[in-house]
């Protein structure tokens, strides 16, 4: 079944590469009747169907604001970019897969920020709906502009398109937001009136009830809310992981994605503290679910959608305190079924036998692990604790297993890195190329391939390294050549990728409100999908940051002190300034910190007493 809401989009379908992406009408989609709900959300992912579609994020909060009665939640994708050039062509809006509604008529228009070349596909889309972008155009209480995600660790370069940003995890907050507008559009409030009532909320940043004065250098000098707003945003957290909301169906899509399989969340947040890592800093502490709330979920999960391959997700799979346990109780019930496991992210150190023989059932197609850096000094730096010996193990046991193809980590630009340490990246490929060789009980017959990726390094907000400065353009592709003129063996198949975007990644990424002005001229150029190839144009983004007047290398390239004003200093996510200054400075002597259940380090984050916070050790 095909919801459309204009006969026009019926017209174009067949003159784009993939009608399904446009189409809705998906098994387990979610189709109201609008006239009797009470509220109606737009979920915005800002990319392609086939991304969207395989994350996670969306799948469980599109599942929980539609079992509310009175809310509808609809999902919204990023046309690519032969759909976009007919719905202009023939002043189609943008619309909602499930209903065909243009985004108009939405109370709620929610965009998730993962990536952050994907801002102008933000604007795109308010632009393609015919909705202003800029918030203070936009007057009415209605389509309230809301975002979270990873991004809005730093949501500053978004700060005056977005109406609320939601720090930290959605489920409970993004609720409480939505009840508070039906009380103010019920009592005939303005969406000033709710704004500030909005910002009250734990875990609500209103932008527009905060004020920015900066340095005659370009720094913040001070950052100042306005109207009772708090002075400091604080993080939510789910803490009860076997209680809060999962979805016990997917939408299955009609086309290939990206991950076409089901996904269980095992445990949100990290032990490990690796320097690099925001996601690791974002979401501490570690909770995790219980074996039997995991079993009861992906049994559930593979009846509701046919699924015969379910991935545990997680940061570091293998750190769950007790996966042989787990993957025990799983493989029980999976054999029995049909159904493979797989761990998408596993550690160097976590890979053994006992998981092994407990995941044989995933097609071999490869194995993927991150060592992140070629030397031992260079690992400890960025906190890995990861060793070479430990590698080679797990690489002997996967090829010992059947095993022929691993795919290897890495990042070039680290703080501290060395060409002797990007000549390391290349060596430790050919050690693992050597292991293969060297085991007995390789598969017959076959030969060994090894990908090494790296990728360019971009200090984010919110960890050790957010004060460091990006490695230049220049300098990643002097790297890049390195390490390829490093590689003499056709065993290795060596990817990287281009210092460009990753420049202008590090520029949004550590940004400040000055770069809005940036995004409203990229969108007056008809800037979109900068994270794709296809359509990234590097010199007209820098004609754009000339027209502005504003200098990107100051975003990227620039060292920070550590007293130095950062834009995102007023977000609370859980670990201290102070932490992260002091693991920056433990980087430069490569000096390690112990992982969570080794020692706790006093990061702050057993401050929402929970967790891996309060485990014996």
């Amino acid at each position: 079944m095909i919801f459309l809401y204009s006969k026009e989009v019926e017209k174009i379908l067949l003159k784009v590469q993939k009608p399904g992406r446009y189409t809705g009408g998906e098994i387990n989609s979610v189709i109201k009747d609008k006239d009797k709900v009470d509220l109606r959300f737009a979920f915005c992912f800002p990319d392609t169907y086939e991304i969207g579609m395989s994350h996670l994020g969306m799948k469980i909060l599109y599942s929980q604001f539609n079992s509310y009665e009175h809310i509808w939640c609809e999902r919204v994708f990023a046309p690519w970019t032969d759909m976009e050039e007919l719905m202009r062509e023939r002043n189609i809006p943008l619309y909602a897969l499930e209903s065909g509604d243009p985004l108009t008529e939405f109370d709620f228009i929610g965009f998730t920020l993962q990536y952050e070349l994907s801002y102008t596909n933000v604007l795109n889309m308010l632009s393609l709906a015919g909705i202003p972008l800029l918030s203070k155009d936009r007057t009415e209480l209605k389509n309230i502009v809301v975002a979270g995600g990873t991004c809005v660790s730093n949501p500053e370069p978004l700060a005056d398109f977005i109406d609320i940003f939601f720090i930290g995890e959605g489920e409970e907050v993004d609720i409480e937001v939505m009840e508070l507008y039906r009380k103010c559009r019920d009592k005939g409030c303005t969406k000033k009136e709710f704004l500030r009532l909005a910002a009250q909320i734990k875990g609500v940043y209103v932008p527009a009830l905060y004020d920015v004065e900066y340095n005659e250098d370009g720094t913040i000098c001070r950052f100042q809310p306005t109207e009772g707003a708090p002075a400091r945003v604080e993080k939510r957290l789910i803490m009860d992981m076997d209680n809060v909301y999962y979805p016990d169906s997917f939408v299955v899509p009609l086309v290939e994605i990206v991950h076409d399989r089901a996904i269980e969340e095992i445990f949100r947040g990290c032990i490990r503290g690796c320097r690099f890592c925001q996601a690791g800093f974002l979401n501490r502490p570690v909770r995790e679910k219980s074996k039997e709330t995991i079993l009861s979920q992906c049994k559930t999960l593979c009846e509701n959608t046919g699924y015969d391959e379910i991935s545990l997700s997680s940061l570091s799979s293998s750190d769950y305190s007790d996966i042989v346990g787990l993957l025990t109780c799983l493989s029980e019930w999976s054999d029995d079924e049909g159904v493979s496991l797989s761990l998408p992210s596993l550690r160097v150190d976590g890979f053994t036998d006992d998981i092994m023989s407990r995941i044989k059932t995933v097609r071999k197609s490869g194995l993927t692990f991150a060592p992140e850096a070629g030397t031992q000094r260079l690992r400890d730096a960025i906190n890995k604790n990861v060793r070479e010996d430990e590698l080679l193990k797990t690489c002997h046991v996967a090829f010992s297993g059947g095993w022929t193809n691993v795919k290897l980590y890495f990042m070039i630009g680290l703080p501290t890195e060395t060409y002797e340490d990007v000549e390391g990246i290349a060596k430790l490929g050919q050690a693992v190329v050597n292991e293969f060789y060297r085991c007995e009980n390789r598969a017959k017959g076959r030969g060994v391939n090894v990908t090494v990726s790296a990728s360019s390094f971009v200090p984010k907000p919110h960890t050790p390294f957010q004060w460091e400065a990006q490695n230049s353009i220049e300098t990643i592709e002097k790297k890049q050549k390195h390490l390829k003129e490093s590689i003499t063996t056709k065993k290795i198949t060596f990817n990287y990728h281009a210092a460009y975007t990753s420049f202008l990644e590090g520029v949004f990424a550590r940004g400040d409100r000055k770069l809005c002005k940036v995004l409203s001229k990229a969108i007056e150029r008809g800037f979109h999908f900068d994270g794709w190839n296809d359509c990234f144009d590097f010199e007209a983004w820098m004609d754009v940051f000339k027209e502005c007047g504003i200098d990107p290398k100051f975003y990227a390239s620039r060292k920070r002190e550590f007293d130095e004003i950062l834009p995102w200093d007023f977000l609370d996510y859980g670990v201290s300034k102070d932490f992260l200054k002091k693991e920056c400075e433990k980087a430069y002597n490569s000096e390690t910190t112990p992982n969570c259940r080794e020692k706790c380090s006093g990061c702050g984050a057993a401050c929402y007493k929970g967790g891996v916070c309060v485990e014996k050790r």
